[in-house]
Formats: C-alpha cells, sequence, structure tokens
C-alpha cells in the first residue's frame, strides 16, 4: 500500500540517484536538483505512479526507480518553467534562475530530461519510453501555446483547456499510464503498444489527465485567493506573467467592462517584472476575489474531480484505488 511510508521511499530512492549517480556526472546539476528537492512537494506524481501500478495488480513487484524518474521530469518541467516565467521564488525558496542564471538553469533542465530519458531508455520495455517521450513534446507544445497566450484577453476556455491539458494535465495522464503498464508488463510478460488499449491502463490514464486538469484549475485559483505565504511566491504571480488563466476568463465572459478596463492597463504596463505596476496588479486581484468567477472556476474543478473519480470507478476495488480517489478530495492542499 503506498501511504505516508512510500512518500518517504520515493524521497529516498531520488535522493540516491542525485547523490549517487547525478552528482558523480554533473555535480553543479545535481545541487541545483537536490536544492530544488529540498524545497519540498507533495510528490504527487511519483505516487500516483506507484498507486497506478498496485491498482492494476497488488502481486506487481514496487517499482519507486520509475516513480522517481517521473518526478525528476517534474524537477526539470519546474526548472525550465521559473526560466520561461522569469520567477524568483520557487515554493518559497529561490528558484535555480535566480540563484544559477538563465543559461544554466536552460541546461540543467535539458541535461536532467536526457539523463532521465537515457536510464528509462535502458531500463524499460515499450511502450514506456514512447509515451514519456510523447508527453514531452506534450509539455513543451503546451508551454509554447501558453507563450503566445500571454496577455490575451481573449483567450478561450477551450484554448486556456488545451494549454493545461498539455502543459499539466498530460504529466499526470503519463504517470498513471507508465506505472499500470509497467505493473502488467511484469505479471504479465508482455510488452507492446497494444498495452495501451487494455482497460485498466485506458482507465488510469483517464483518472490521471482528468486530475491534472482540476489540479492545473486549482493552482490557478490559489495564485489569486491563497495567501503568499501558503503559496511560497507572491500571490497574483501568474498575472504579473500576463498568464490569462480560468478565473479571469471566466470573469471576463461575464462582461465586466471595469475588470476588462484594468486588465487591460496591468497587462499593457512594461514594468510588471520590476514591480512598478503593484497598485494596478493589486486591483486586478482584488476585483477577482470578489467575482463570482471564483465560485464558477471552483465548480469547474468540481467537474474534473467528478471525471477522475469516474475513471477510478472503473477499476477493480482495492485500497490503491480508494487512495487514488481519496487524492481527488485532497486537490485544495497541493500547489506545483
Amino acid at each position: 500500500m503506498i501511504s505516508s511510508s512510500s512518500s518517504s521511499v520515493i524521497r529516498e530512492v531520488v535522493e540516491q540517484f542525485v547523490r549517487e549517480e547525478l552528482s558523480l556526472e554533473n555535480a553543479q546539476i545535481a545541487g541545483a536538483v537536490w536544492a530544488m528537492l529540498d524545497a519540498g512537494g507533495k510528490e504527487l506524481r511519483p505516487r500516483m505512479t506507484l498507486l497506478a501500478a498496485t491498482a492494476t495488480n497488488a502481486d506487481a513487484p514496487k517499482d519507486p526507480v520509475l516513480a522517481s524518474y517521473m518526478e525528476l521530469i517534474h524537477v526539470a518541467t519546474l526548472i525550465h518553467d521559473d526560466v520561461v516565467d522569469n520567477a524568483d521564488l520557487r515554493r518559497g525558496r529561490d528558484s535555480t534562475n535566480n540563484v544559477h542564471g538563465n543559461r544554466f538553469s536552460v541546461l540543467a533542465g535539458d541535461y536532467l530530461f536526457s539523463w532521465v530519458f537515457k536510464k528509462v531508455t535502458l531500463g524499460y520495455d515499450n511502450p514506456v519510453p514512447t509515451i514519456l517521450s510523447s508527453m514531452l513534446s506534450e509539455i513543451c507544445n503546451g508551454e509554447v501555446k501558453q507563450l503566445r497566450a500571454m496577455g490575451n484577453l481573449q483567450l478561450a476556455r477551450d484554448q486556456y483547456y488545451e494549454i493545461i491539458g498539455k502543459k499539466t494535465a498530460e504529466l499526470f495522464a503519463s504517470c498513471a499510464e507508465v506505472g499500470s503498464i509497467v505493473a502488467l508488463q511484469r505479471t504479465t510478460g508482455k510488452s507492446g503498444p497494444t498495452l495501451r488499449q487494455h482497460p485498466v491502463v485506458l482507465a488510469l490514464r483517464a483518472y490521471g489527465w482528468a486530475f491534472g486538469m482540476a489540479f492545473q484549475i486549482r493552482d490557478d485559483l490559489l495564485d489569486i485567493t491563497a495567501s503568499e505565504a501558503a503559496l511560497g511566491k507572491p500571490a497574483g504571480s501568474d498575472l504579473r506573467e500576463r498568464k490569462v488563466t480560468l478565473p479571469l476568463i471566466m470573469a471576463l465572459e461575464s462582461g465586466d467592462p471595469e475588470l476588462r478596463a484594468v486588465a487591460a492597463e496591468l497587462f499593457a504596463r512594461s514594468d510588471l517584472e520590476t514591480g512598478g505596476a503593484t497598485a494596478v496588479l493589486a486591483q486586478v486581484v482584488s476585483r477577482l476575489r470578489q467575482h463570482p468567477a471564483i465560485e464558477g472556476a471552483k465548480r469547474v474543478v468540481k467537474d474534473y474531480e467528478a471525471q477522475a473519480r469516474a475513471a477510478v470507478s472503473q477499476l477493480a476495488p482495492s485500497k490503491a484505488a480508494a487512495e487514488l480517489e481519496a487524492l481527488t478530495h485532497a486537490l485544495s492542499e497541493y500547489s506545483s
């Protein structure tokens, strides 16, 4: 069973890789990765990987190594995200780019991706490497689409859903999918792309995707509604980075001309990153916090949570399946 003790197992495996393998190849990159890990995190992605395997077959050997790879992929995406967003903080600590600069951070993220994929290709049969390479392509695609959507007050819900589906939900979906597939491989001896069509694999991938959508929308809500202490970064960071997220989209859909005007003023400022637009930013955040769009976005989160639970209901009853369902009830505890 993957419970409180499993989190320490995952962390031990990740730390062992960083100490004993990654540090031997590049100590500076290992140090940057270590700092990210030391800042904390709920390790949701590796937990989902392990739970998906156990939900598929309780007798399958546990694979904390695969789970640790999924966490390291996540760390690499965070390093790149902070460069793209020009972020100074991550989980309340100085971000990698703030400490080491953008050029090192880009190369560190690239190196970590390639190091993990080398390990995966050597250690796992198809379709696992195929799934993970496709996942990385989707994440990059989503990041580019988000960049192109910066400051676009005409952004539609469907466009927003496509962006977060690629940049966030795809990783969760892949965690659940590869966890399930590896469990099947090790209990049936079969490999190949046909495993992706197994009913349990399909259900778990659907679970991970819906969970990821709910997770990202919740994160976007917290960016507006939570305190800086809770977020580990300033409230309204998405707006400061000209990101158009669901609460703003829904508020603009309601036809609020004053909100549209002040948001347009904010995004037109050239001093957002230096803090010169603090008063305008505070005004947008205040208006959004009082807007019915917040409750509307919360209902969308609930809809995706319900989709995730419906996917779990297709699995045979088990403690692992129950814990996957329980994760959907605790989304408010988590941020990226």
